[in-house]
């Protein structure tokens, strides 16, 4: 009997090990899903505010293609919102990061197109503050890489 209990015992322990490793798995596997499809669109929606600002200052804002700004903005709206329920606290708040300067950005370029600025933006500040956010996504790439265990580096 007491040999028949500690088998069960240890299969029970065995099993709760197995489940333990399978839910790490599934949550790294949902992190890195999310964390690609976050890192792509934060970076197609710097890109499409890097092309709005070119074409505004080629042609106006008449000429720029704000349906694609929006598009790339919601895309990355769904993304970082999803990201907000499952990455820890390092990562989020680097995404955080990502996002504010990314909304303040289009912004300013929506104020640029209403011939609206706030005090200080032109097209060349607004896109240096663009150009900034390259460095910020790098950072947050190189937290979801440490979090996934991809990367050692600090």
């Amino acid at each position: 009997m007491l040999t028949q209990r500690g088998s069960e015992r240890a299969k029970l322990r065995e099993i709760e090990l197995v489940r333990g490793h399978e839910e790490i798995r599934e949550s790294r596997s949902l992190r890195r899903t999310c964390y690609a499809e976050l890192n792509r669109d934060a970076r197609q929606f710097n890109t499409a505010l890097n092309r709005h600002l070119h074409v505004m200052r080629e042609r106006g804002s008449e000429g720029a293609d704000s349906v694609a700004l929006d598009e790339a903005k919601n895309a990355h709206r769904d993304r970082y919102s999803e990201a907000q329920m499952i990455a820890p606290d390092e990562v989020l708040m680097r995404a955080s990061a990502v996002n504010k300067a990314l909304n303040e950005v289009y912004g300013q370029v929506k104020r640029l197109e209403r011939g609206a600025p706030g005090p200080g933006e032109t097209t060349e500040t607004v896109a240096q503050a663009q150009y900034e956010v390259w460095g910020m996504l790098r950072t947050m790439r190189t937290a979801m890489r440490h979090d996934l265990g991809v990367s050692r580096e600090d």
